[in-house]
């Protein structure tokens, strides 16, 4: 069986988070062929893993949204000669520009024509026609020139990808609707293939909350990128067969947003709880500070700069606080040097930046984590802190709160909860958790039995071997436990 995995900016080029879940389940499933489809911004990330792919990947396919055309191996002129929509093909696009219900189908065989450019097809009568009658009609008020070329650059992405030829497997994975979604939504279209969503986060609900911060953007033109997002995943709720989220507050904002509510299925995060025994925890001269230790990415959504002030305060009250950042810096290196400056400029002491680490060599020097993101699913991260015995103090984010207070599960909490970009309430915390030995590890003690309760990869490996087995026989194949590589 080849089940192809369709993922957006994420595996195999960053560490953690959903890169480690899709790394995990490959090598949860040695049974299985899986084939790589993943979608980045630009050639400048060709080739760049991080991971080393397991056996059972036999195959890697890149998709850039910011690229040149290509046509028989040869770049194609932007300004060519215009192409010409049939009626039928001129309503489906006229349906998606308006919001309304598509015949993607119609769409989908559009883009595999041969020789049609998406350059032509933007700059062509039929796409301005369309996109005047949906200014006429819905934004009389603003700039036509840049309501014009605003469509064409919302339209520019998902037309590429659209063109895209999709390698046949027996099903695609999805592991987030957007981008990924179309492709997997039009794999099966040409291929007959089953399709099922994974969403970690909610990725309309993600964009939703980066377009409203986003500086690039102003007025309407907000709301307009996020209706491109939200009919994406339309679209991959409705073609998908199943949808898998993380929680229960997950799976009430895909029906919100379009899922029928019996195609979900609420599949938890899971990790190798018992690789952490056994860890080695502090040396004695260690023993000197209270560790507190963030496992992130440098970046934005991390919210980095919350936690260093966070901390220059909670250290005037705690001295002996140390805080660890423990992750890659060079995904966002603008950001980083941001958070550097910013130690330097607080004058505060003790914050050391380790860059990309195993966690296994540290998460046992540390007394308590941290998690200061504003946005997040069910974070690993605080996983792999419980399997540690360690609590946590994390942002009122994703499936943050039931991780810490459970769900009436009789363990009690393993970590304080606070409000996003709250320094106050994030100090505050930290000078509880120090202060507090006992209480301290009794939550590292709950976050333990939680984990290993409900959060452990041969749980979530169960769940997805019965997706899979009845995915593999609607698609009528005969599931197997050998493994792949001895099949060959």
């Amino acid at each position: 069986m080849k089940v192809c995995i369709v993922a957006e900016g994420c595996y195999p080029y960053v560490v953690g988070g959903v890169s480690g879940w899709i790394n995990s389940m490959i090598q949860s499933f040695p049974n299985v062929e899986f084939i790589l489809l993943t979608i980045v911004a630009d050639r400048s990330f060709r080739g760049k893993f991080v991971y080393g792919l397991p056996e059972n990947l036999t195959q890697v396919y890149e998709i850039y949204l910011d690229d040149f055309e290509w046509v028989e191996g040869k770049k194609t002129e932007r300004f060519q000669r215009n192409m010409h929509l049939t009626k039928k093909e001129y309503a489906g696009l006229m349906d998606i520009v308006m919001n309304r219900k598509t015949d993607w189908g119609v769409i989908f065989d559009l883009f595999h024509k041969n020789r049609l450019s998406v350059d032509r097809l933007l700059m062509g009568p039929d796409f301005f026609q369309i996109v005047r009658e949906c200014y006429n009609r819905k934004y009389p008020n603003i700039v036509f020139s840049d309501f014009l070329w605003t469509m064409r650059s919302i339209y520019l992405p998902l037309f590429r990808i659209m063109k895209m030829e999709v390698p046949k497997a027996d099903f695609y994975h999805c592991v987030a609707t957007g981008y990924a979604g179309v492709l997997g939504s039009m794999a099966k279209h040409f291929h007959g293939s089953s399709l099922l969503i994974s969403e970690h986060g909610i990725y309309t609900r993600e964009r939703e909350e980066e377009l409203i911060k986003a500086e690039w953007v102003k007025g309407i033109y907000k709301n307009i990128w996020i209706e491109q997002f939200k009919k994406m995943s339309l679209l991959a709720y409705e073609k998908a067969d199943i949808v898998t989220c993380l929680y229960d507050r997950a799976k009430a904002l895909q029906i919100e947003l379009g899922c029928p509510e019996e195609k979900i299925r609420v599949t938890p995060n899971g990790i190798k709880a018992d690789t952490f025994e056994g860890i080695p925890g502090k040396s004695e001269e260690e023993e000197a500070y209270i560790n507190a230790g963030a496992v992130l990415r440098v970046t934005p959504i991390k919210d980095v700069k919350t936690m260093i002030q966070a901390f220059a305060f909670a250290k005037k009250s705690v001295p002996k606080l140390k805080l660890w950042i423990m992750g890659p810096t060079d995904e966002d290196e603008t950001y980083a040097q941001e958070c550097f400056d910013l130690v330097k400029a607080l004058g505060v002491e003790d914050v050391e930046f380790t860059g990309r680490v195993n966690v296994k060599d540290y998460l046992g020097k540390m007394d308590f984590t941290l998690l200061t993101s504003i946005s997040e699913g069910q974070p690993l991260t605080i996983l792999e802190s419980y399997a540690a015995h360690k609590p946590v103090i994390a942002t009122d984010v994703g499936n943050c709160r039931e991780l810490i207070y459970g769900n009436d599960d009789g363990f009690g909490s393993a970590g304080i909860l606070t409000h996003i970009m709250n320094i106050e309430e994030i100090a505050q915390a930290m000078i509880t958790m120090t202060e507090d030995q006992e209480e301290r590890e009794r939550m590292g003690e709950a976050g333990y039995k939680r984990v290993n309760a409900f959060y452990r990869i041969e749980q979530m490996k169960d769940v997805y071997r019965e997706i899979y087995k009845e995915l593999s026989d609607k698609q009528k194949l005969t599931w197997t436990e050998e493994p792949f590589g001895l099949r060959r």
